[in-house]
């Protein structure tokens, strides 16, 4: 993973990027690779993240091995700036680093900078490459954060507009936001150009070396991230707003689990997807903000507190999984889901928001031209809870049985946004309080139709936009159909209203929710 070291007004506020210098007049103590180059540079932008009341972590990338020089402070300026200890970026994490910033004051906007040494010329120094973040409160104040998934997949990759939905969401100045998995899409090559059914063209404006075939080496795992960290609207957000991430299948190929069977594709020399897994694991760690636990590397699920009104649950239903065809297993396996019953029984926050990589009641298949197998929780009969299902049916009697109120699901995943709301008085499992689970995506791909319900949860559609399906599926990004959503916590009422919205920034559907303590 990334090299690690532990420890204005948002309009206002500008991205300082990296940029070219004067090219040195010597290059004889310099290593052949270096030769002709000018400073370093920051290609890649800058990331905060996992952000809470008294820390968060901050990320960069430099274009060549180079000495890093990491400072903070609570002015724009940098007038009272505090310095870490240098970091090298090196070739073993692709040259990205990584650092927790400890010791915070809550409810406060930290500036960050990074400046860059070259290794092997001091001379050769980077012009500095700016970010902020806002900690989380200890009070209650209000709070807003936006969450979507789905970036750069089915071939839609940097068009002339650029991945828009990003700069839509920066608009509204939110405290964070929550990728809800398929951050790359490893398996799908971004062309050239794509010939639309309108007889247009879709023209890929920035098409690299590692985007032009399925990942399979850790460095094309990387490139999947450096591709979609050169777009502006990518760049822009990541420098003032953190973002909480997660994963799903399309980091490494689509649907992968145990039973993912490579034989007979060409694609994959390896045959063996949990080879594919642990290469692209690696790259996710090292190309996001997440914070690493030293005791249990590679880990995803987390809590991170937000203040007196909100915890944030994220749950990985992808690294413990057993097959999706031929067997029975699980999806969270019993050290996440007794992680889960624990943070949740314990948590004193209002709301609790469980950001979920994949809906609970719509059908998934592993394989949807033969509709077998599921890849995500239902299993398509609507009945009484079986194999997956019974996991997460007893997930929820645990949340009814100890009383924990306030749960709101959000996920991504299917390529359009929705609104669902369960209860057991038409649900086939009858043990659960009631519950909303949202959905919105894709940021950037494909947009598609609507999946089927399974009703062993009882859910109901309250709102849906997305594709025709059928001959209008996997619609491009110009089609309009991108979505991402907003959720506000009123500081003074707690109430909380959630927001679907396109990337043209228009509202589609709203409720407001009332906190059971105050219902």
């Amino acid at each position: 993973m990334a090299a690690v070291r532990d420890t204005l007004t948002r309009r206002s506020f500008l991205l300082s990027a990296g940029a070219a210098g004067l090219v040195a007049s010597s290059g004889l103590a310099t290593p052949f690779y270096a030769r002709g180059y000018g400073r370093p540079e920051f290609l890649h932008g800058v990331q905060s993240g996992d952000v809470d009341t008294q820390s968060g972590m901050i990320w960069t990338r430099v274009d060549r091995p180079a000495r890093v020089a990491v400072e903070y402070s609570t002015t724009e300026s940098f007038s009272n700036a505090a310095r870490l200890p240098d970091i090298v970026a090196a070739p073993p994490t692709d040259c990205a680093v990584k650092c927790r910033l400890g010791d915070l004051l809550p409810d406060q906007d930290i500036f960050y900078r990074f400046t860059a040494t070259d290794l092997y010329d001091a001379n050769r120094v980077s012009e500095p490459v700016v970010g902020r973040f806002r900690t989380a409160p200890l009070r209650r104040r209000s709070v807003r954060f936006v969450w979507s998934g789905d970036t750069a997949g089915q071939g839609w990759g940097i068009d002339e507009v650029g991945m828009k939905t990003y700069s839509t969401m920066r608009l509204h100045e939110p405290d964070f936001f929550i990728h809800s998995g398929d951050t790359v899409y490893a398996d799908n090559p971004i062309p050239d150009e794509i010939k639309l059914r309108d007889g247009g063209m879709w023209k890929n404006r920035i098409v690299t070396p590692e985007k032009r075939d399925v990942a399979r080496t850790l460095e094309e795992y990387r490139g999947q991230w450096k591709y979609n960290l050169l777009d502006e609207h990518v760049r822009g957000l990541n420098a003032v707003c953190p973002t909480f991430y997660q994963w799903d299948d399309h980091e490494v190929l689509n649907n992968w689990s145990a039973s993912t069977d490579l034989r007979d594709d060409p694609r994959y020399p390896e045959k063996d997807v949990a080879v594919y897994a642990s290469r692209a694991s690696r790259a996710f760690h090292e190309m996001t903000p997440i914070r690493a636990l030293a005791t249990q590397p590679g880990r995803i699920f987390r809590r991170i507190a937000y203040g007196p009104l909100l915890d944030v649950f994220f749950v990985d239903l992808r690294s413990y999984r057993g097959p999706n065809q031929g067997g029975e297993a699980g999806l969270l396996g019993w050290r996440q889901t007794d992680w889960l019953k624990r943070e949740l029984a314990a948590s004193s926050a209002t709301w609790k928001v469980i950001a979920c990589d994949m809906p609970i009641g719509l059908v998934v298949w592993d394989d949807h031209s033969r509709k077998r197998g599921s890849d995500a929780i239902a299993n398509g009969d609507g009945g009484a809870p079986k194999g997956r299902e019974t996991e997460f049916a007893d997930l929820l009697r645990f949340i009814r049985d100890n009383a924990i109120d306030n749960i709101v699901w959000l996920t991504a995943d299917v390529h359009y946004t929705a609104a669902h709301h369960y209860d057991s008085s038409r649900a086939a499992f009858k043990e659960f309080s009631p519950f909303w689970e949202f959905v919105s995506g894709p940021l950037h791909s494909g947009t598609y139709g609507p999946k089927e319900l399974d009703m062993t949860f009882g859910p109901e559609v309250r709102f849906i936009k997305a594709a025709g399906g059928g001959i209008d599926s996997n619609l491009p990004p110009s089609a309009g159909l991108q979505f991402f959503g907003i959720v506000d916590i009123s500081g003074q009422t707690r109430q909380l209203t959630v927001r679907l919205m396109d990337r043209q920034d228009k509202e589609l559907w709203r409720v407001t929710l009332d906190p059971a303590a105050v219902a």
